[in-house]
């Protein structure tokens, strides 16, 4: 069940997530996905406009394994997150879906595709972009989608970086026939199999919440930059959403 969480509509439930994008594939229905991460959350908080953008979803998935646990904390539940490797996997493994993978370069793309067709052989005959380097409102869309329509894929997948891969999303929705469009920043390189490319962190690492370290000593200019940005929003949304939290508590106890 899709809930809003933070001003964001969330779906932690992995098996309902897979439906919901399933849904929309069947229906021949254009649209897109975006995977919530601690930089593209704390965007969101602090730029209205980015806000709206992962409001428009068809879903969101959370792709912070912090956001989860400071739910579990207000809420009572018992949310984890649902990374965009993860589900970039999950929605290979089920080799029923024709795929378009866009963006990176060619490098790492002809990678992705030796890596991929292990998962499925399908993939060998799909197609792989690259995307021009502009800003998210240079991009030719229409050429774009053109390309895309002739392929007529189920799932787009985007890989451009939050938050401009969100925002070219929203942009060439209009212009597809069908397709949903999933933005999983640097999903691509994780999985190409290049041993240059920056990789994913490691598992004990992953388990422990702490690839976000991982992260700074990978690429500390970078992301000491969208920490600082993190740690800024996260102190004020929390303690808004207990607010909102108490407020629903106390009116379902006056009732």
């Amino acid at each position: 069940m899709i809930r809003e969480y933070f001003g964001i509509r969330f779906e932690f439930d992995h098996q309902e997530f897979g439906r919901i994008i399933d849904e929309r594939v069947k229906a021949n229905e254009p649209g897109y996905v975006c995977a919530i991460d601690g930089t593209n959350f704390a965007i969101a908080m602090s730029d209205s406009r980015h806000l709206d953008v992962l409001r428009e979803s068809i879903v969101n998935s959370c792709d912070s394994s912090w956001l989860p646990i400071m739910l579990n904390r207000i809420y009572g539940t018992h949310f984890s997150n649902y990374s965009g490797s993860d589900l970039f996997l999950d929605l290979v493994r089920k080799q029923q879906y024709r795929q378009f993978f866009l963006g990176s370069s060619r490098r790492v793309l002809e990678g992705l595709r030796k890596e991929m067709m292990k998962y499925d052989s399908n993939i060998g005959e799909m197609r792989f972009e690259e995307l021009p380097y502009c800003k998210a409102e240079e991009f030719d869309y229409e050429g774009i989608a053109r390309m895309i329509n002739d392929d007529a894929p189920d799932i787009i997948w985007v890989s451009l970086g939050a938050p401009k891969q969100e925002e070219f999303m929203r942009r060439l929705c209009p212009h597809l026939n069908k397709g949903v469009m999933v933005g999983i920043g640097a999903v691509f390189n994780f999985f190409s199999g290049l041993d240059d490319v920056p990789k994913r962190a490691p598992k004990l690492m992953i388990k422990l919440h702490l690839e976000w370290l991982d992260r700074i000593f990978r690429e500390p200019r970078k992301q000491i930059k969208r920490c600082a940005l993190i740690l800024k929003v996260l102190p004020k949304v929390y303690s808004a959403e207990k607010k909102k939290r108490r407020s629903i508590q106390n009116k379902a106890d006056v009732k």
